[in-house]
């Protein structure tokens, strides 16, 4: 569907997001902004979040769909309404069918985390397990729907939904009127499609600006291409907009509307997660922190900038894998070894030098068994805590300087 089609135009025009605000304020929980001082001077802009991931069902995704099930005719809710995800396009479906009393089915893929599963199921849901990846989850949740003649809920190529997920800007301008530029995660394009519509109706000269993973920026470059572009393989740890393919709907409102997509890395999103879980106590999940990854990477200075936070469904172990990886990434955790003499007193050497320079030791591994040699050197690891990557320097200089020498392990 192209953005000049008369069908196009018209769906567009039709779309009301004050309307479907008004519909779903008995449903939402309140996501109020909350001013970050620590990631404005970072930036040298004033942020401001915007907290979905406290949203019920733990992210945006509830919006459009329930937008999308409560225009549902009569004898469509009869039908009942199916789905397919791996998270939370899932749970977003099966609370909105529950809360309207029809039937849903969700297909997710066997590789579904159970926290998932069972939440989504929590709701009320029919949840069938099919395939290893999204695709063949997708391709069954279709098989289905006609097979059933149940009503497909499609995660972001569906103008029901974009006009649900746009309520979001409806409610960042009344309590931010002069906000300039609204940063957006960006997977399958429906987020930023509904927010950059409603935006613009109410401020004009507003930014919207799309921020992808380095390994899945499949709307990135259909804009370089000039044409919807699929990837053939997707690699990031944000899952939530793991999008090989995005829509042909969402590709022509981003195009016409949205300023920019910047691009983040996997090392850029566990940093900034690190930074929500620290300073803000608050919990996202990997696609939820691209915005906050790609505040330093913004051109302008002392405007005000809203980062909207898009979800927080994550499981305990990742939270873990992200944590011990961040503070690696961020210089806070640092592991070396070095080869030392066979002989007493050296491992206090070696303490004395690391308290010199502040390091505070949280782990050491003193094994003969290690070395090549070990009747006369023994394998020294040592890991240690410290304040950031300068710091790591100050060690390792301080260490050089002692005659030693060590390899880094990270």
């Amino acid at each position: 569907m192209n953005f000049n089609e008369p069908l196009f135009l018209e769906k567009l025009s039709s779309l009301d997001f004050e309307e479907a605000e008004n519909a779903m304020k008995d449903v939402l929980k309140p996501t109020p902004l909350i001013k970050s001082d620590l990631l404005s001077s970072m930036c040298e802009n004033q942020v401001y979040l915007k907290p979905e991931c406290l949203q019920k069902t733990g992210s945006f995704k509830i919006r459009g769909a329930y937008n999308k099930i409560r225009k549902l005719t009569d004898d469509e809710r009869k039908k009942g309404v199916v789905a397919s995800s791996a998270g939370n396009h899932a749970q977003g479906v099966a609370f909105s069918a529950k809360k309207i009393g029809i039937n849903a089915t969700i297909v997710m893929p066997t590789t579904t985390p159970l926290i998932k599963v069972n939440s989504t199921k929590s709701y009320g849901a029919n949840v069938i397990l099919h395939g290893e990846v999204y695709d063949e989850a997708y391709e069954e949740s279709r098989r289905l729907e006609k097979e059933h003649g149940y009503v497909y809920i499609h995660p972001f190529n569906d103008f029901d939904v974009i006009e649900g997920q746009g309520t979001i800007a409806n409610e960042i301008l009344k309590e931010l009127p002069d906000a300039d530029y609204i940063l957006v995660p960006v997977g399958g394009g429906g987020l930023i499609s509904g927010i950059v519509l409603s935006a613009l109706r109410i401020n004009p000269k507003i930014r919207i600006i799309g921020v992808e993973p380095t390994g899945a920026n499949a709307m990135k470059q259909s804009l370089i291409n000039g044409h919807l572009t699929n990837l053939e393989t997707v690699n990031t740890i944000a899952d939530g907009v793991a999008v090989k393919n995005p829509g042909d709907i969402t590709y022509n409102i981003i195009k016409n509307n949205v300023s920019e997509i910047i691009e983040v890395s996997d090392f850029d999103i566990m940093e900034s997660f690190l930074l929500l879980l620290q300073n803000h106590k608050i919990v996202s999940e990997n696609s939820g922190t691209l915005t906050v990854s790609a505040l330093n990477k913004l051109k302008c200075k002392n405007k005000k900038v809203v980062s909207l936070i898009s979800g927080g469904n994550i499981d305990v172990l990742t939270i873990s894998s992200l944590i011990n990886k961040g503070l690696i990434s961020m210089g806070r955790i640092f592991c070396f070894s070095v080869t030392l003499p066979d002989v007493p007193g050296q491992l206090l050497k070696i303490a004395q030098a690391l308290a010199e320079t502040g390091a505070n030791v949280v782990k050491l591994d003193h094994n003969q068994f290690k070395s090549y040699n070990r009747f006369n050197n023994v394998a020294l690891e040592v890991t240690v805590e410290t304040n950031g990557h300068s710091h790591i320097e100050q060690i390792v200089d301080n260490l050089i300087e002692k005659g030693y020498h060590i390899t880094r392990i990270y």
